[in-house]
């Protein structure tokens, strides 16, 4: 096994205190990162409309956060993509956001002529739309971001969807949480 920095590993220690689930969460980290390499390269342009599906929530508000992406091919029916992680600390919003900031980084590797995104938050679409203001200092960068981002597409679009035909991203939201679940949520189960 790889010998950790002291101050990592102590870090690690106060989030998995017994050492099989400390081991068992650095070897997912290095297998996620192995397997995104190895995306990476198989990545090829698709050229066409491509549907981007994402999902975020925490469990508290604010609570440990994931998200979820799904890539979809609509006129194949097939995911091209698919991506979930665990973001720390966060509020339902911020993972939102992040989460379409991650899905729009995965696609535009992709090189789609036209991205159709799908988000369950009527919130978040409205404010990408300019329906609503952003207020809120820190969801104002993330909205920028995405602002961004849009550049690298020909045309970029934003629906709400309802929450249960998200279903795919919330999965993917839950299992990234489920994997590898807090500490302070293991210990509040068993009180």
């Amino acid at each position: 096994m790889i010998k950790l920095p002291a101050s990592l590993e102590s870090q690690l220690k106060k989030l998995f205190p017994r050492a099989l689930e400390r081991n068992k969460f650095v070897v997912d980290v290095i297998e996620d990162a192995l397997r995104q390499e190895d995306l990476d390269e198989e990545i090829q342009a698709v050229g066409g409309t491509l549907h981007l599906y994402t999902d975020g929530g925490s469990r508290g508000n604010p609570g440990q956060s994931a998200i979820g992406c799904i890539l979809e091919d609509p006129s194949e029916g097939k995911v091209v993509r698919e991506h979930s992680e665990r973001i720390g600390i966060g509020t339902n919003n911020v993972a939102e956001y992040k989460a379409l900031i991650e899905g729009l980084k995965i696609a535009k590797r992709y090189h789609p002529n036209r991205l159709v995104c799908f988000l369950d938050s009527e919130l978040i679409v409205r404010q990408l739309k300019g329906e609503y203001r952003v207020k809120m200092p820190a969801l104002k960068e993330f909205n920028e971001e995405i602002s961004e981002l849009m550049n690298e597409f020909a045309t970029v679009e934003f629906h709400h969807i309802p929450r249960e035909d998200n279903f795919r991203a919330d999965a993917l939201v839950n299992r990234a949480l489920d994997e590898h679940p807090s500490p302070h949520f293991e210990n509040s189960r068993n009180d």
